[in-house]
């Protein structure tokens, strides 16, 4: 039997990675995971807790432990987390194990997608989320693209057609 491939979603906090990445993994009939959740899985806490305890240092080291662990899988869809790609070895492992899609999206959606949305640490400071989230984005933006075998936008369309816009982008 031929090796299942996989299908890795980078981009921002509110591009859909984990929306899409569920439907993508239903048309497929593949295992989806959200590198997110795995890790409040594996430490029985919630992410801002992780942050709150660990710092952001001790939650990348988890987050690269686990989509490390993640990646050695095969014939999943995987979303990660918007800040994994910050790591070399991420990078590295995401490029060598499966097929890396950015989910690009614009500042305004993420704004629209995240403003309620109490579990992004990254947000939950004195700095307005805007300004926050465009210097995420002028950080991360050009490591998306080098790690991404694709580019697809998540800005104006349901998850669902995102999906299959990926699966005729990458052939599968």
């Amino acid at each position: 039997m031929a090796e299942k491939r996989n299908i890795f979603l980078v981009g921002p906090m509110g591009a859909g990675k984990s929306t899409i990445g569920r439907h993508l993994a239903d048309q497929l009939h593949l295992e989806f995971f959200d590198s997110d959740q795995e890790i409040e899985r594996r430490t029985g806490a919630d992410i801002a807790w992780v942050f709150d305890i660990e710092g952001e240092e001790g939650f990348r080291r988890r987050e690269e432990s686990v989509i490390s662990d993640l990646t050695e899988k095969q014939g999943i869809v995987l979303a990660t987390g918007g800040g994994s790609i910050i790591s070399k070895d991420v990078r590295n492992k995401l490029s060598a194990r499966g097929i890396v899609v950015y989910l690009e999206t614009p500042i305004e959606k993420q704004l629209a997608r995240t403003q309620r949305d109490k579990k992004r640490p990254l947000l939950q400071t004195e700095e307005e989320p805007k300004d926050v989230l465009v210097r995420l984005a002028d950080e991360r933006n050009p490591l998306y693209v080098e790690v991404s075998d694709f580019v697809v936008r998540t800005d104006e369309q349901s998850a669902k057609v995102v999906a299959n816009q990926i699966i005729e982008k990458i052939n599968f």
